[in-house]
């Protein structure tokens, strides 16, 4: 049998501190998930998860413009909720965190077997990666972008493999397929993130076989299984559901100049400038043309969307934080001229890290509300007249009620408005527009008859949702028992008289 040598001291000295520093940031992150506001739509969604097992019908009782898996993801947060007491928001975070751990081993095992750094320390990467992954999503965290971006890391990795036409052990060969396959069941948009990583990876290794690896065939038949699943046990979502998002939802655009003038579009391309010029003038590096080239891809999907959300844009800016990390942990540390541009590039990737961080953190909340409406009494039955979902999610969780509407927020009366205002509409579609809107309107009064709410928030800061409910004879009409408790913030609180 081989002995193997015992670690000297120093060594046995690193190796700790690389654990505590990664320990660290897993620590740093935990403790922001109660400073940061949860998110918008992960409240939603446990909300839509609290309905579904109470016996609602996803796509007919309760309006998502999602896929299942949106829903689906959180689902057993919400039963673990229900078993242990816990609520589902922190068991959200701890299953997060659990599958961020598990995705780096599993992406750290794979790019083990790559000439990715030679001889060079791994360690400062992975305690930056774990940073990316955990504490620039900041709001984000949890959406589905960074739910379908961690599951992404172990095909990244096997990218990296093929791009060196390396072999790949058959079960990287799974998990990667796994992996991309969830990704893409989040969002199709993603097709073309993993499609570009697949490509740069076929070109750097000079072989079309990337193209037709088996992870791809693994994540096709996953995708197509759950597509069927759909159409098995979700028909409304293509029949009710899906001609909504296409005839109204997808016709909204943010201007393309807002978008690129962006934070989050900044500081995505000053990373990827910064990675490209550290490695361009040494030898070609099929690791950071992947991870360049993947996140290219995803900023494609972010750019085609067109809606401008900040968690839209994680994806591409994770991949292109980490492609400027890799680009700065290989440069080669003899020369003087190498020591300057570490530093020089580490205190940029700094900047850019809080950059990202900021920009991923800018997003609205009405915590503000959390203290009044609680006055009114205990377990409230909300309802809230606005398009901003921010407004009543999570709102309604932190103050134990219920969400007594089908709908996340009245967002086609909104899109059609602002669509209109942009010339965006033809006389076409006007009509079928219309005909959104109403049913959006009689869905509302279904709602506010069959469960009366106890408390409706009434948004007057974002639109004039307060005019429209006077305009409205029969919305006026069902209000009456309804009493101002206060403004806050142009957002009118009201409570039904006993």
């Amino acid at each position: 049998m081989k002995s193997r040598l015992p670690l000297s001291p120093s060594a046995a000295h690193d190796g700790a501190l690389h654990w505590l520093l990664l320990a660290g940031v897993f620590a740093i992150a935990m403790a922001l998930r109660h400073s940061v506001a949860a998110n918008t739509d992960v409240s939603w969604l446990l909300t839509v998860c609290e309905k579904v097992l109470k016996g609602q019908r996803l796509y007919t009782d309760i309006i998502e413009t999602n896929p299942p898996i949106a829903m689906l993801a959180y689902l057993p947060s919400v039963m673990l909720e229900h078993a242990l007491g816990v609520r589902a928001e922190i068991i959200t975070d701890a299953l997060v965190f659990v599958a961020v751990a598990l995705s780096m081993f599993v992406a750290a095992r794979i790019v083990r077997c790559s000439t990715m750094f030679g001889s060079g320390d791994q360690w400062p990467l992975a305690i930056f990666c774990a940073a990316v992954l955990t504490i620039v999503p900041m709001q984000t965290f949890s959406q589905r972008e960074h739910l379908a971006f961690v599951a992404f890391l172990p095909a990244l990795a096997v990218l990296i493999l093929r791009a060196q036409n390396l072999r790949v052990p058959l079960w990287a060969v799974i998990a990667a397929g796994l992996g991309a396959g969830v990704t893409l069941m989040f969002k199709p948009y993603f097709i073309l993130g993993i499609g570009t990583g697949i490509i740069a990876a076929a070109a750097c290794a000079r072989s079309w076989r990337a193209l037709f690896a088996p992870e791809n065939f693994v994540a096709a038949a996953m995708v197509a299984v759950y597509t069927a699943s759909i159409y098995l046990f979700y028909p409304d979502y293509f029949t009710q559901i899906y001609p909504l998002v296409r005839d109204v939802y997808l016709l909204f655009k943010r201007p393309m100049t807002e978008m690129v003038g962006s934070t989050g579009v900044l500081a995505w391309a000053v990373a990827l400038i910064v990675a490209l010029l550290i490695k361009l003038p040494r030898k070609p590096d099929a690791s950071a043309t992947v991870l360049i080239a993947a996140s290219i891809g995803f900023a494609a999907a972010y750019f085609l969307q067109r809606k401008g959300w900040a968690y839209q844009s994680y994806p591409m800016i994770a991949l292109a934080l980490i492609a400027l990390g890799y680009a700065i942990s290989t440069l080669p540390g003899d020369a003087n001229a190498s020591r300057a541009a570490r530093i020089g590039g580490l205190g940029g990737l700094a900047g850019l890290f809080l950059l990202s961080l900021q920009w991923m953190n800018d997003a609205s909340n009405a915590r503000v509300l959390e203290e009044p409406v609680a006055r009114l009494g205990p377990h409230p039955k909300l309802l809230m007249l606005s398009a901003e979902a921010s407004i009543g999610h999570p709102l309604v969780r932190a103050v134990g009620g219920e969400w007594v509407s089908r709908q996340q927020g009245l967002w086609v009366r909104e899109f059609v408005k602002r669509l209109r205002s942009d010339h965006l509409v033809g006389a076409e579609q006007d009509e079928k527009l219309d005909a959104y809107a109403a049913r959006e309107r009689a869905m509302l009064i279904e709602d506010i008859k069959k469960i009366p709410p106890t408390v409706v928030l009434v948004d007057n800061l974002l639109s004039d949702w307060g005019a429209w409910l006077r305009a409205d004879p029969e919305l006026s009409e069902l209000l009456k028992p309804y009493r101002l408790s206060q403004t806050v913030q142009h957002i009118d609180i009201l409570k039904r008289a006993n």
